[in-house]
C-alpha cells in the first residue's frame, strides 16, 4: 500500500464529502469557508505512532524483597517484570506520594495504581473488611467492566495457586448493575470501588440507600484515582476539581490523589521538563494539591532495532535509493539505516 497516496485520496473524499453539505450565498463567508477546507483546517494533521519498547525496571519480586512493598505482593503479582517507569510509580505510592503516569498506550499503567492500593490495603492487615480504602474513577463503563475483568483474573490466579481467599475485594456501581447487585455491594462494601464519575457525583449528592456507600467511603477513603485524566477537560474538567475537593473536605482521612493519562505528554517543541511542569500543573488544578514535575511519571524507552549507528545524510540518501530486496529478511529491515534514523531521530 501507498499510505501517502491512500492519505490523499482519503482528505480529498473527506472534502469533497464536506463540500457537498455547503450552500453558502454570502460570498465573503464563501471564501472564507473555502480558505480555511484549502488548508485543510477541518482535520488534524497525519499522527504518526510507534511501537515502543519500554526499558525494564527490578522485577516487582524484587522490590518485596527489599522491604519496599508487602511480602504478599509478590504472590499477587507473581512473576511480574516490571517497566521502570512502573517501577518509579509504584514507589511513589508505596512512600505516601501522590503522582502521575503519562507512558504511553500498553505501559501498563493501571498496574501502578492497583499495586499501590493493594500494598496499602495488604499492609492495613485486619480489620478492614467491608471499608472502602480506595475509589477508582473512569470516564467509560467499558473501562470499568475491562479493568473489573483483570482483578477478577488476578483473584482467580491467586486463588488457584495458593489456595486461599484473595485478601482484597472489589466492586463496581456504575448504574448498569441489578438492584440485587447494589444491594449486595451495600451490605458488603468492598476495599476498592470502581465507578464513574457522574455516580460519585450522585453518590455524593443523593440520599436514599447510597447515604451508606457515601458514608463508608468518606470514613474509610485513603486513595482516589483517575484514569485517563487527560478526559476531564473544560467544563467537565471544572465539574471533577470540584467533586474532588468535596470529596477531600468531607473524607475522614487525607486523600492521595492519583492520575494516568497516555496523551498528556505532548508538543512538539517543547522539552520534557516543561511537559512535566505543564502536567504537574493541570493534575495540581485537578487534585486540589501541590504535584510536583518529580510526581510526573513519563515513559523511559528502548531500542529495539537498528545498529545504533548514526547515518549521514549521505548515507540515508545512498539506502534510500538502493531501496529493500522483496525477500529482504527481518534482519535485514532492522539494520536497514533508514530503520535506524526513524527510530534514534522520532520514535526514542
Amino acid at each position: 500500500m501507498d499510505i501517502l497516496n491512500f492519505h490523499k485520496k482519503l482528505i480529498n473524499n473527506y472534502k469533497t464529502y464536506i463540500q457537498s453539505f455547503l450552500n453558502i450565498k454570502d460570498p465573503e463567508i464563501l471564501n472564507f469557508v473555502d480558505s480555511k477546507i484549502q488548508i485543510n483546517a477541518l482535520w488534524p494533521e497525519p499522527l504518526v505512532q510507534f511501537n515502543p519498547t519500554f526499558e525494564k525496571g527490578r522485577p516487582l519480586s524484587q522490590l518485596v524483597e527489599d522491604g519496599q512493598l508487602h511480602a504478599e505482593l509478590g504472590n499477587i503479582f507473581n512473576g511480574y517484570s516490571l517497566y521502570k517507569h512502573q517501577e518509579e510509580a509504584i514507589l511513589h505510592g508505596a512512600s505516601g506520594k501522590e503522582f502521575i503516569v503519562t507512558s504511553g498506550t500498553g505501559s501498563g499503567k493501571s498496574l501502578t495504581y492497583m499495586a499501590t492500593i493493594f500494598n496499602h490495603v495488604l499492609q492495613q492487615g485486619t480489620g478492614t473488611e467491608n471499608k472502602i480504602q480506595a475509589v477508582v474513577v473512569y470516564p467509560m463503563n467499558a473501562l470499568i467492566n475491562s479493568q473489573y475483568n483483570e482483578i477478577d483474573n488476578f483473584k482467580k490466579r491467586y486463588e488457584e495457586t495458593f489456595q486461599k481467599p484473595f485478601p482484597i475485594t472489589f466492586g463496581q456501581y456504575t448504574g448498569q448493575e441489578s438492584e440485587e447487585q447494589k444491594e449486595k455491594l451495600r451490605l458488603n462494601p468492598p476495599h476498592i470501588l470502581l465507578t464513574n464519575y457522574m455516580m460519585l457525583e450522585l453518590l455524593m449528592t443523593r440520599g436514599g440507600r447510597d447515604v451508606d456507600i457515601r458514608e463508608n467511603f468518606l470514613k474509610h477513603i485513603n486513595y482516589l484515582v483517575f484514569d485517563e485524566l487527560h478526559t476531564y477537560r473544560g467544563r467537565q474538567g471544572s465539574d471533577v476539581s470540584i467533586l474532588t475537593r468535596r470529596i477531600k473536605a468531607s473524607a475522614q482521612h487525607p486523600i492521595i490523589c492519583i492520575g494516568t493519562s497516555a496523551t498528556m505528554v505532548s508538543g512538539d517543541n517543547t522539552s520534557l521538563s516543561e511537559q512535566k511542569n505543564k502536567v504537574a500543573e493541570i493534575a495540581s488544578t485537578i487534585f486540589g494539591s501541590d504535584i510536583h514535575p518529580s510526581q510526573v511519571v513519563n515513559e523511559y524507552l528502548t531500542r529495539s532495532i537498528g545498529t545504533g549507528h548514526h547515518s549521514t545524510k549521505v548515507e540515508l540518501i545512498q539506502a534510500i535509493n538502493a531501496g529493500i530486496l522483496n525477500n529482504a529478511t527481518e534482519h535485514e529491515f532492522e539494520i536497514h539505516p533508514t530503520a535506524n534514523w526513524i527510530e534514534e531521530s522520532i520514535a526514542l
